[in-house]
């Protein structure tokens, strides 16, 4: 199967090495096509000029965008020369409804639409050790699964189409929750002078342990918030997030309270900081 991938943001780029990696690699495609050239002579791989001529020469192809209207953009372009049987696997963050759409667009040319976010960060990108939850055909999953294991290193089918994005909001509502429970401990611990190298090592052995806190914890306590998994990007997924949990007349007072903490910085200019940058509101006298 040749295989294509679009998008190569920071999290893509990282899944087209893998791919590519793994021999599986035949193209890419990016807006900025300077871009896409520069990888793809990296990788030794086609650099594509449009989604169009990818489509129509690959057999499953990635999508990794930034937002909903990206995602229907990207595949209403890639409609247009599709295969008939040809899979697209959108690993983008975009709500259950979107992805719907996108796959009612992809069914008119006979292509699958799997809908297929992923959690790890930019970390997990570049190492292949990804979690991704699938929506969509379990044929067509099992069809490309040792394609998706280059990139990933857990990959559960969670229903039909839109499931995966529903899976998805689970998990960007636990993240905003771990962020606001890490920075506020941590902040309160720092207050209370104590050796919060030693904090971190403590508590991530116990109960209260989580990958946040014990790859996060660190650079916050050094002020450092290289983006990992960018603030204005989760504050994206918390919106999709809010707009769900209306639908399913459900509250997410945590979330909501992360996205009034994550507009403030915005506004502040720390929208492309790490998600940990919500400690410089828990210590804002501690911080520039």
């Amino acid at each position: 199967m040749s295989i294509g991938l679009i998008g190569l943001g920071a999290m893509g780029a990282g899944m087209a090495k893998n791919l590519a990696k793994a021999g599986f690699l035949a193209g890419v495609y990016n807006r900025t096509a300077c871009k896409a050239q520069s990888l793809a002579d990296e990788l030794g791989v086609v650099a594509f000029d449009t989604p169009s001529a990818l489509a129509a020469t690959c057999d499953v192809i990635f999508m990794c965008v930034s937002r909903d209207e990206d995602v229907l953009e990207m595949v209403t372009a890639v409609a247009q020369t599709v295969k008939s049987g040809a899979v697209v696997v959108d690993m983008s963050t975009v709500s259950s409804s979107t992805a719907q759409q996108a796959a009612a667009i992809l069914a008119e040319k006979q292509a699958q639409f799997l809908d297929a976010p992923v959690s790890g960060g930019v970390e997990g990108a570049k190492k292949g050790t990804l979690a991704m939850m699938v929506g969509g055909s379990n044929e067509a999953l099992e069809k490309i699964r040792p394609i998706l294991a280059a990139i990933a290193a857990r990959i559960l089918h969670m229903g039909p189409v839109g499931s995966g994005q529903a899976t998805k909001a689970v998990n960007q509502i636990m993240a905003a929750g771990i962020n606001q429970a890490v920075t506020e401990a941590l902040a309160f611990g720092k207050a209370q002078g104590l050796p919060m190298k030693k904090v971190i090592e403590v508590v991530s052995g116990g109960a209260a342990g989580n990958w946040f806190l014990e790859h996060r914890g660190p650079t916050m306590m050094q002020n450092t918030f290289a983006p990992g998994f960018k603030l204005a990007l989760h504050h994206k997924d918390l919106e999709i997030c809010r707009k769900m949990a209306e639908n399913a007349d459900i509250s997410i007072p945590l979330a909501e309270m992360t996205l009034l903490n994550y507009a403030q910085l915005m506004e502040q200019g720390f929208g492309d900081e790490d998600i940990s940058a919500l400690y410089r509101l828990k210590m804002p006298h501690k911080l520039s």
